[in-house]
């Protein structure tokens, strides 16, 4: 069996935890509001501006008997640029003031995950990023286009203020296959079981995230609703 397929089966439960958030099923359910769907993408600039550094740092840290796998990093770098403002983009398209999300404080639970992201990154082994890119780009894959289908039926919105789910679902389908190449590459077991953890962490603390989303988004409105409707 190929690593990644053992990296899927061996966090079977820790990805049923996440799924089970009750946002994302209610989400699903068309139970959701405009709220919701705000304090979604501020939690998801607040990780995603954090993905160029944090593989800067897994490039910076890498051995040099992985100088194959910071090649790679190289690679995903040049494709994570500017993300953090496509989902600013989508929160202005919903009416909000996009500047007032840049500058607003993460959810503890989002706060938490980037914390665990740096910390592992730095003091354990840089090879922990790769638990996180599981979570949020297997994640992306399974939920983005689907969400964003059901998001813009219930609310009405732009298309323009789907940027952030929209090209995710798309562009993950081949950054996750880009992943199992490089995953199928790990062949240290200790270097295995340390993605394995990681992973594991990185699905509750996902989760938790979406657990985080009945709390207000404290955002202000910049426009009238019916200027944010297609």
């Amino acid at each position: 069996m190929s690593f990644y397929q053992t990296l899927v089966n061996a966090t079977q439960a820790e990805r049923a935890y996440l799924l089970d958030a009750p946002m994302i099923r209610r989400t699903f359910a068309g139970d959701f509001t405009l709220d919701h769907y705000v304090a979604f993408l501020t939690q998801a600039y607040h990780h995603v501006k954090h993905t160029v550094p944090l593989l800067m740092s897994v490039g910076a840290l890498l051995p040099e008997s992985k100088e194959w796998l910071r090649e790679a990093v190289a690679e995903y770098i040049e494709e994570e640029l500017g993300h953090q403002e496509w989902v600013l983009d989508d929160i202005a398209a919903c009416g909000y003031d996009k500047e007032q999300a840049r500058t607003s404080t993460p959810a503890f639970a989002t706060e938490l995950m980037v914390s665990y992201a740096y910390d592992s990154v730095r003091r354990v082994n840089p090879l922990c990023f790769f638990g996180m890119v599981l979570v949020l780009e297997g994640t992306s894959i399974a939920l983005a286009e689907q969400a964003a289908a059901k998001i813009a039926a219930t609310l009405q919105l732009p298309r323009k203020a789907f940027t952030y789910l929209n090209s995710h679902g798309a562009l993950d389908q081949d950054h996750i296959k880009f992943f199992k190449s490089l995953m199928d590459k790990i062949t240290e077991p200790a270097d295995q079981a340390l993605i394995i953890h990681s992973a594991k962490r990185f699905f509750h603390l996902y989760g938790d995230v979406f657990r985080s989303l009945e709390q207000p988004h404290g955002l202000s409105i910049k426009m009238q609703a019916e200027e944010c409707v297609a």
